[in-house]
């Protein structure tokens, strides 16, 4: 079988890039996998199967629709809420009329209007205001034989949308930490201390460190976690915040800190930062905020590595983040509590050390049984058999089945019959 895999690769910053590079090496094992790269989509012909990775981002993930339109396949959907890969395919080539398509597609006429007044300038773009309301991801659903998504939330919108194909829900894969930094949370389990104290590769800031990754900006509630952290501060002077990620464009963190009255002994600042440097960050922290909104249906890979270094998270209500077990991640609600219920959050953790423990081993136990890489790797190598063979392999061992059972006596309608179908039905070949 072989397998046609369009998606970003590193070098390029992109999560999904990092997501590829985790998985292929798993994926070679099982199948003949050709990485398509950018500019090089012919190399697809000949291939079993086409394997497209979507994300939101239109620079890393332009050309993959692009090779979506030419031959459609298997879809790997990352975010649900697809409108600011159709504008950047549509406003950002000049191609207004297509945005107005895109957006009366979803939202008919007033959809269209809205279109108009985001070209004409006289509302906000609504990738940026409204994101949530017109996803835009009608035509990557349409062209998508099939689709691989994360979670029940991004199942259940496509079906919202209208999606009736095929949909297979595949855990996000987990990263293996470096060795030294295993070595480390095994032996603060067994002590039953915290892994992140035990960690040889703890940043000496001293006291409870609380840590964010990820592009700073209004979306992943920064201005809520810094007035909550700044109300931890108060009573806990040795708490730290540490914050690694670019600041996007507009968003004035200086300001706000200042506003806060956080200086720098309490706000550890690092931009991006290298793999190595990455999980030697994540290593130091006593717990780990992820928090979204509005959710574009995405899986946060830092949560996937914080899971698999055993950190208690405390994340947003949202998507994928609310199917997170309760036993590994506080969850708070995005209303007018959410900077209350965010301290509260990390109150509890600064002081009991008993629960953070506690859900720091569920954390590791759940990177273990759930995103365990040869585990995924084993369902997407059966995700590309069902697509590439489909009818025609069911056929075959439903035909095989039903010889067996004929020659063994199992006649239609008994009891044996019964109980064979619903067997099937557990694997996806009942009839």
């Amino acid at each position: 079988m072989k397998v046609a895999y369009h998606s970003p690769m590193p070098p390029e910053r992109s999560g999904i890039a990092d997501y590829s590079a985790l998985l292929l090496p798993s994926l070679r094992e099982r199948a003949d996998v050709q990485v398509i790269r950018r500019g090089r989509g012919r190399q697809a012909r000949g291939a079993d199967l086409a394997v497209y990775h979507i994300g939101n981002n239109p620079e890393a993930h332009g050309w993959i629709v692009e090779a979506l339109r030419r031959r459609p396949g298997i879809v790997v959907l990352h975010d649900f809420v697809l409108h600011h890969l159709v504008a950047g395919l549509t406003i950002g080539r000049r191609d207004g009329h297509g945005y107005l398509d895109a957006m009366e597609r979803e939202g008919g006429v007033v959809g269209r209007l809205l279109g108009h007044g985001v070209l004409d300038k006289r509302i906000p773009p609504l990738w940026e205001s409204r994101p949530a309301d017109f996803h835009l991801a009608g035509e990557v659903l349409d062209l998508a034989t099939g689709l691989i998504v994360h979670s029940h939330y991004v199942e259940r919108k496509a079906r919202e949308a209208g999606y009736e194909r095929r949909i297979w829900r595949i855990p996000h894969p987990a990263w293996q930490p470096p060795p030294e930094l295993c070595v480390a949370a095994s032996q603060a389990s067994a002590s039953g201390a915290s892994a992140s104290g035990a960690s040889a590769s703890r940043d000496s800031t001293g006291g409870y460190l609380v840590g964010c990754f990820g592009n700073v900006n209004a979306s992943k509630r920064i201005p809520q976690l810094l007035e909550a952290f700044a109300r931890l501060r108060r009573d806990r002077p040795d708490a730290r915040l540490l914050l690694v990620g670019a600041t996007s464009p507009g968003f004035d963190l200086d300001r706000r800190l200042q506003r806060l009255g956080l200086s720098a002994d309490g706000i550890v600042r690092e931009g991006y930062v290298s793999e190595s440097r990455l999980w030697s960050l994540l290593a130091g922290c006593d717990a780990c905020v992820n928090l979204r909104a509005p959710t574009m249906g995405e899986t946060s890979g830092s949560a996937i590595r914080q899971l698999s270094l055993g950190k208690p998270l405390v994340v947003s209500d949202v998507g994928w983040f609310s199917e997170l077990p309760d036993d590994v991640a506080l969850k708070v609600p995005v209303d007018e509590q959410e900077v209350n219920t965010l301290h509260a959050a990390l109150e509890l953790l600064a002081r009991n050390d008993v629960v953070r423990h506690s859900m720091g081993v569920a954390a590791a136990e759940l990177a273990r049984r759930e995103h365990d890489l040869e585990r995924v790797a084993e369902l997407y190598t059966t995700v590309f058999e069902q697509a590439a063979g489909g009818e025609a392999v069911a056929d075959a061992v439903l035909g095989e089945v039903a010889a067996a059972a004929r020659a063994v006596g199992i006649e239609a309608g008994s009891p044996e019959a019964t109980d064979l179908a619903q067997r099937l039905a557990e694997v996806e070949l009942g009839r």
